[in-house]
């Protein structure tokens, strides 16, 4: 059969070479009993392929089946497909048999089968390569002569990855692959596509056919169409019976499309208070760096005073009490969690009598004749500062984890953890 004869017998509408490609495969294999996986998005017509399959093979005058094995629920699926026997599970009244056995012979269409359960990925996996099944709750081994056609809108390998999917499945279904190209990457077949509809809604609904001018046929090929054919044809149905007017102009068919919005960029910090930390190590890092950020502007106001000394006579003399306050003010509220969390009291130099600084991005160090050196350093090893704040949360508790866990702002199940990965002894 010619390429044009197949699509006139199956209502395919189209000549992109992918769409092309696909149907000389499928009209190759069809002659065969090779498994085959059509892989598409959702909406592409990859039923329509099977039934080309099984009706130009040898198996035509056998039953087909299309099973949806997302739409199974995962008890049930086994008996579905294999079948089952009287008093096998709750409910099982009577013996039954499954697509296997009653397709005995035909073709066997199992779509979405990246939603078919592991167990029952095994069984299927039997099938396949033995012809043989059990019914669910006998021990007896049946045989079947069933052609298997399988379609996925997932990407099956990334799933053998994941463990998700049968890798050795994946490959015993994977013989012959078509893969069925999506609408937008046909989309000089778009305006055919929709004309066709477009005439046949209007026969079944007793209407005159819309017509689109010259713009509204611009943005329907620019359209994305995440449903492909399925929405289309949806879309025609839509402005068919809705649309006023029988001239569609870019306007009206606006009107009729949906806003698709995807947001692919990742979260920005602070956009929102929903979710904006997900877990207490999320907070640990903000925590430190605004602590990063206020000391970084502490070294660079004392940098400006060395540069300009006239800063420092307005300011007035430094003290250990206006120092404190300083840091509390500037320091505290970005580097702790409680008010009693973290105290640096004890880290405070009672003098400044001079200060060296390499640069404002070097850490500070104040030096004082009689007490040595004081640097601040910033160590933002989040494991260091994580198991600091869990010991002075429960050395501040008396090690009540209860009490500790709520004063870090993390559950005690993972203080608990926390307490063990960093073996913590109390």
């Amino acid at each position: 059969m010619d390429l044009q004869s197949l699509k006139n017998r199956f209502s395919i509408i189209g000549n992109t070479p992918s769409l092309n490609h696909a149907l000389n495969t499928a009209e190759q294999v069809a002659a065969t009993d090779l498994t085959v996986l059509i892989v598409g998005e959702s909406g592409v017509g990859k039923e329509v392929f099977s039934q080309i399959i099984h009706s130009l093979s040898a198996r035509k005058h056998n039953p087909f089946i299309a099973v949806n094995c997302g739409a199974i629920p995962e008890g049930t699926i086994d008996s579905e497909l294999f079948g089952h026997e009287k008093g096998s599970f709750t409910g099982a009244v009577d013996s039954r048999k499954g697509y296997f056995e009653t397709v005995n012979g035909g073709t066997i269409f199992l779509d979405e089968i990246g939603e078919m359960p592991l167990g029952t990925q095994a069984r299927l996996l039997r099938v396949l390569e033995t012809g043989e099944f059990i019914r669910v709750g006998s021990s007896k081994v049946q045989k079947t002569d069933v052609r298997v056609i399988a379609a996925t809108n997932r990407e099956l390998m990334e799933f053998t990855q994941k463990g998700k999917f049968r890798e050795d499945l994946y490959y015993r279904l994977n013989t012959v692959p078509i893969r069925v190209p999506s609408l937008r990457d046909r989309k000089e077949d778009i305006p055919l596509l929709f004309r066709k509809f477009v005439v046949d809604f209007a026969e079944k609904y007793k209407t005159k056919p819309i017509f689109l001018d010259e713009e509204a046929r611009a943005l329907l090929t620019t359209y994305t169409w995440p449903g492909n054919v399925r929405e289309l044809k949806n879309i025609a149905e839509q402005i068919s019976v809705l649309s006023t007017t029988d001239h569609i102009n870019a306007q009206i068919l606006a009107g009729f499309l949906p806003q698709h919005t995807t947001h692919n960029m990742p979260m920005v910090a602070g956009s929102g208070p929903v979710g904006e930390f997900a877990n207490e190590r999320e907070i640990l890092y903000k925590l430190f760096f605004d602590m990063k950020k206020d000391v970084n502007e502490l070294k660079k106001m004392f940098f400006e005073i060395l540069q300009n000394p006239s800063i420092a006579g307005q300011a007035g003399n430094f003290t250990r009490e206006s120092m404190m306050n300083e840091l509390k003010d500037d320091i505290m509220p970005a580097t702790i969690h409680n008010n009693n969390n973290v105290s640096t009291a004890n880290n405070i130099p009672p003098a400044l009598p001079s200060m060296q600084i390499a640069n404002a991005n070097q850490p500070l160090i104040l030096d004082n004749d009689l007490q040595g050196h004081y640097e601040v350093e910033e160590s933002l090893n989040i494991m260091d500062k994580e198991k600091e704040l869990i010991l002075k949360a429960l050395k501040k508790h008396r090690g009540r984890r209860k009490d500790a866990s709520t004063d870090l702002g993390i559950s005690e199940r993972t203080l608990y953890r926390k307490i063990k990965e960093y073996d913590i002894e109390e």
